[in-house]
């Protein structure tokens, strides 16, 4: 019976955590963690652009041109490429490529 009480009371806990948003904050940081693991040597740590990504023409995240582009032509971009940028749909998840969107969204407000 105490095994049971202890299995409500971590569903209980998880439910609790998924609704005041802990689980968007994990998303988050797998997300950064692919971006410093797949992006930073283009794009740098902030989204401005390495020296490497710029001289090939990766945009500056930050910018009002790539921060007016939805999160789902975002994920397109990753997924399919983009001029130089080779695409990443083959090697990441589609959960992957959404969350990166995301967190390129995110860096504009750093």
């Amino acid at each position: 019976m105490k095994h049971l009480f202890s299995f409500k009371m971590e569903m209980a806990i998880l439910a609790a955590s998924l609704l005041l948003g802990i689980a968007p904050v994990h998303a988050q940081n797998e997300a950064e963690k692919t971006y410093k693991t797949k992006c930073v040597a283009c794009h740098a740590a902030d989204g401005s652009g390495s020296e490497v990504g710029k001289k090939m023409g990766a945009h500056d995240f930050r910018s009002s041109q790539v921060q007016s582009e939805s999160e789902a032509d975002l994920a397109q971009v990753i997924a399919k490429g983009k001029n130089k940028m080779p695409p990443y749909e083959k090697s990441l998840k589609p959960d992957e490529i959404k969350g990166l969107a995301a967190y390129v969204r995110e860096l504009a407000k750093k």
